[in-house]
């Protein structure tokens, strides 16, 4: 009896023991564990939208150049400058072409003196009529020579067929300039038009009439803009199709050759993923995850994710998620892979 007392008290003891112990690695744990707010995955249904970037053009570009050759000796307008409809944007030097005209003027009247003369002798039956005939295809050879040095006259003068903006000039005063060589390209930038390449894979997404939001970076703002031109062809390298978009341009802020970010809206349905941008984390190689809950184990895994559009402060998840996970939403700056967690 007394040996049967003595061993219940050593196990008394040591379940006592063993009872301390396990309570006071309970409480290290719950010391250990980061506090962490955590929200549910989820889906939302919205419309898909197509993500094009390109070049601004205007919505007509010419490129002016003499139809005569010669020194060129008055530009009227520096690169930048607006252009008015039918306004002398250049010349060259009209010398040769004046002089030319003169004597052309000089053959007409010369010409239309003989034709007289040989006229009134063919009334009086005194010359053949195969002599007039000669005299009076010569009258209309000389006229149509000075027809021909009028024009090139006139064609020593360049005006603009249109209002815009002169966007370069590619020769200066002093240099000669060959016949059809351009020299100034003007372009109409009231309404301006973004050429885009767009993948075959997304072409049966873009219709005509498609309303788009157009980002100009340079200007830091974005712009109502509407698809105006669908390609029929790819592109033979990169399989790509052009698309054009219009965009009204107040203040002819928008100039040609400016970068263009545009989304251009469907009426296509989709599911997809969307989580606060706070949420989002960066590795040292600038890769996107999230920490990942395991309910079962009270801990928070990294995963890597991949991100696509972001809008209003969400971004939405491409890949690296379903739905029905659980994420960390705060305190996710204290973990690091597999800290123990509790959550708030």
């Amino acid at each position: 009896m007394k040996y049967a007392n003595i061993y219940l008290g050593v196990l008394t003891t040591l379940l006592l023991a063993s009872c301390k112990h396990n309570e006071t690695k309970t409480t290290e744990n719950k010391a250990q564990a980061i506090a962490v707010n955590v929200t549910k995955v989820e889906s939302s249904q919205a419309n898909k939208e197509v993500s094009v970037s390109g070049n601004v053009d205007g919505s007509t570009t010419v490129r002016l150049g003499f139809l005569v050759a010669g020194r060129i000796n008055f530009i009227s307008s520096r690169e930048g400058q607006n252009i008015g409809k039918g306004q002398l944007v250049a010349t060259i030097e009209p010398t040769n072409y004046k002089i030319a005209k003169d004597l052309s003027d000089v053959q007409v009247n010369q010409v239309s003196d003989e034709y007289n003369r040989i006229k009134l002798m063919r009334d009086r039956n005194s010359i053949s009529e195969s002599d007039f005939s000669k005299v009076n295809f010569t009258l209309q050879q000389a006229k149509l020579q000075q027809q021909l040095q009028q024009k090139n006259l006139t064609d020593t003068k360049l005006y603009s067929p249109i209002s815009g903006v002169l966007i370069k000039k590619l020769g200066e005063v002093g240099e000669i300039i060959g016949t059809g060589n351009p020299l100034l390209v003007i372009s109409d930038i009231r309404k301006v038009k973004v050429l885009a390449y767009i993948p075959e894979g997304e072409l049966h997404l873009i219709k005509l009439g498609q309303m788009a939001e157009v980002t100009i970076s340079a200007l830091d703002k974005t712009f109502k803009g509407r698809v105006t031109e669908v390609g029929s062809a790819a592109d033979a390298t990169s399989r790509a199709f052009t698309i054009k978009i219009e965009v009204d341009n107040p203040g002819l802020l928008i100039r040609p050759g400016m970068i263009a970010e545009a989304r251009i809206k469907t009426n296509v349905a989709a599911q997809r993923i969307l989580l606060p941008l706070e949420i989002i984390n960066h590795d040292l190689d600038n890769q996107e995850f999230v920490y990942v809950v395991d309910q079962a184990q009270n801990k928070a895994f990294k995963r890597k994710i991949s991100i696509g559009k972001v809008a209003d402060n969400q971004v939405e998840v491409v890949s690296g998620l379903n739905v029905g996970e659980v994420v960390v939403s705060a305190g996710q700056n204290k973990l690091s892979d597999g800290s123990l967690i509790t959550i708030k």
